[in-house]
């Protein structure tokens, strides 16, 4: 029998349409280089309008919503960029998107990382 939490993470690859190992490899690096920093996914690869080649979109939200230190966000971005993952992954931070773009993420998203308490 398969536990909750191994369903729950077998829907979130489906629903993004990414390789648990490529999953795994992306958690890692937010781990490395943002621990606190709670994850969420959005576009393409959410709303069920990606193919092969679509990039990941992420929003990166600090604990208390205060903007990312940009040499955190930099590192972060030169990690997956080096990497071997097979997809354009674009982050983006939550406190430097306009009101009317968190609207748009709020409508479908999905938590791919929760915030760390």
């Amino acid at each position: 029998m398969i536990e909750p939490i191994q369903k729950s993470l077998q829907k979130l690859h489906q629903k993004l349409h990414l390789r648990p190992q490529d999953r795994e490899r992306l958690l890692a690096f937010l781990e490395i280089h943002l621990p606190d920093v709670e994850v969420w996914a959005y576009g393409s690869r959410i709303n069920g309008r990606s193919h092969d080649g679509s990039d990941l979109d992420l929003v990166l939200r600090s604990p208390d919503l205060s903007p990312i230190d940009w040499d955190k966000l930099y590192a972060l971005d030169e990690a997956l960029k080096e990497s071997n993952i097979p997809i354009v992954i674009e982050a983006r931070d939550w406190t430097r998107l306009p009101e009317s773009f968190h609207r748009e993420i709020e409508r479908n998203y999905v938590v791919l990382r929760p915030a760390i308490k």
